[in-house]
């Protein structure tokens, strides 16, 4: 259609205008809200960050001020247009979680990276609002410090969540946020209700008891958070808790009753890889750093690093309990990573007989020069 920013041009128009051109580009849903947000957004946001329930991710406080309000982001911006892709799955997103001699990966991510999806697909839409609006504009995907829940939920896209996440009557549990910052005022759409009602199927789903109460969320807790973001090792008492789950976790999200109304995702980029709905652990507990890279080269699993990747496979290997995949552990003693090593006592304690674990300790724990495995030799002493 031909650029115009005619005054006699309705601001409803315009709207529309965007929106058809934002579904000629693949999104899947589209809204617009005035880029503020309401003050309990913001306390939301510090009581979260006061408990410390963002455990490491100390990027999420060091730019809260900015995350309170897209305007403290962008001074100039007037309108958020919010933008999401379906990534439904095909078939049970959980089904991996009953197999325990394979890893579960969460959905989201047994595809390319949605980063670059998104973000490809969102600067090209921007281009286009810039020129028709005649309009500074920019461009945000999970990169900023923006609170895209919320402001999806004001542009009416969804609602979040008692496990806050977005929720959509459309598109259930699968979505991917962007966001387009503009410098024009448009009318917002109205926000979506929320339709959780009484129920808590999220809450009673999720295994480490990360959801203590109906929308609040405590990352701490959270095997997403664990097996993603946090970098050292994990906790212990937690480790049991996770599974199989080698990337992320979908339960609450797998268990929400909106989900009946999903439909399965359109963008070929994004949809889940063969080898990865299901992938043996005994091969992931075997790559090196080239394979990982080789295996994961457009993943967004690429980011965590072969490391703290393995240090998850064992984990699920551990918790299997299959004495076949003691072998494999047993290499990894010798690996160079400290991470890796302690994961691989973890799990052989869990796995094998309690001699030939004593023979282990014997002979590896004396050579050991790392502490945090030392300490999980000590630890993994038996009676």
């Amino acid at each position: 259609m031909p650029i115009s920013t005619s005054e006699q041009e309705r601001p409803e128009d315009r709207k529309q205008a965007i929106r058809d051109q934002a579904t000629a580009l693949g999104f899947d849903a589209i809204g617009f809200a005035a880029a503020e947000l309401p003050a309990a957004a913001g306390k939301a946001l510090d009581a979260f960050l006061g408990t410390g329930a963002h455990g490491d991710m100390e990027w999420m406080a060091t730019r809260a001020a900015e995350r309170r309000q897209p305007s403290a982001l962008w001074r100039e911006a007037r309108t958020v247009i919010a933008l999401a892709v379906n990534y439904g799955p095909v078939g049970d997103p959980l089904e991996a979680v009953g197999i325990p001699e394979a890893g579960s990966i969460s959905v989201y991510a047994r595809g390319d990276d949605y980063h670059e999806v998104l973000k490809k697909r969102l600067k090209a839409l921007a281009r286009w609002v810039s020129a028709y609006l005649a309009a500074e504009v920019k461009v945000f995907v999970d990169t900023a410090p923006v609170m895209e829940k919320p402001i999806a939920s004001r542009a009416g896209l969804g609602w979040q969540g008692k496990h806050t996440n977005l929720v959509s009557r459309e598109f259930g549990s699968w979505l991917f946020l962007g966001e387009i910052f503009v410098a024009v005022e448009l009318p917002p759409d109205g926000p979506h209700a929320d339709r959780c009602g009484s129920c808590r199927r999220c809450l009673d789903a999720c295994p480490t008891g990360a959801l203590p109460a109906p929308y609040r969320l405590d990352a701490r807790r959270c095997i997403s958070y664990l097996t993603i973001e946090h970098k050292g090792h994990i906790d212990p008492a937690l480790r049991p808790l996770i599974g199989n789950r080698i990337y992320g976790c979908d339960d609450c999200l797998g268990v929400c009753p909106w989900n009946r109304f999903a439909r399965e995702g359109r963008e070929a980029a994004l949809a889940a890889r063969p080898e990865l709905n299901a992938p043996p652990l005994e091969a992931l507990a075997t790559l090196d750093d080239e394979q990982f890279r080789q295996m994961f080269r457009k993943s967004p699993i690429k980011r965590l690093g072969r490391d703290r990747f393995v240090r998850n496979v064992l984990i699920a290997i551990g918790n299997g309990g299959d004495s076949r995949l003691a072998a494999t552990a047993v290499a990894l003693l010798d690996d160079g990573s400290p991470l890796v090593r302690a994961m691989a006592v973890w799990a052989l304690k869990r796995m094998i007989a309690p001699g030939r674990f004593h023979e282990l300790r014997s002979s590896r724990a004396p050579q050991e020069n790392d502490a945090a495995v030392r300490q999980e030799w000590r630890d993994a002493v038996l009676p």
